[in-house]
């Protein structure tokens, strides 16, 4: 089973890690740059592109890392423990910080947007977020990495 689901929980990180990486050096930079309605636009373009693959990613790596956990030897299982919390971490940013915002401005017209709106603050807290993220899926992906190291 651990030659298995080793490799595969560390495709699976590896896969969200670098969608959120990608995000980071390409997507919000753009986001941040654009004026409120092109935002909304832009915003709702890229919210709704990693569905259902990105939580089926972070998803698949928490699950791995804990079956991993379970069934590896000591020092592997505690990298996989700490790869497990991490996907956590993300997983509970995702939900309660970076999905509602997303969902927000999905449900907001471009073409007709409330006279005070900028967004620029949304955007700063969202992007904040979305950094956390980036930098604990990174560095489950070093952890798990390292995990699969010790397992060869």
């Amino acid at each position: 089973m651990l030659q298995f689901l080793a490799p595969l929980v560390v495709l699976l990180n590896g896969l969200a890690a670098g969608v959120l990486l990608g995000t980071q050096l390409g997507g919000f930079p753009l986001l941040a740059s654009l004026p409120a309605d092109r935002y909304v636009h832009a915003h709702a373009f890229f919210a709704g592109r990693y569905d259902p693959w990105m939580p089926i990613c972070l998803m698949g790596t928490l699950v791995g890392d804990i079956a991993l956990a379970v069934a590896a030897a000591q020092s592997a299982a505690v990298l996989f423990t700490a790869g497990a919390v991490l996907a956590a971490a993300v997983s509970v940013i995702s939900w309660t910080k970076n999905v509602p915002t997303n969902r927000w401005v999905r449900s907001l017209d471009p073409d007709n947007l409330p006279d005070d709106f900028d967004g620029l603050e949304r955007r700063e807290v969202w992007g904040m977020w979305n950094r956390r993220r980036a930098v604990m899926t990174i560095a489950a992906l070093v952890v798990n990495c390292s995990a699969l190291v010790v397992l060869l």
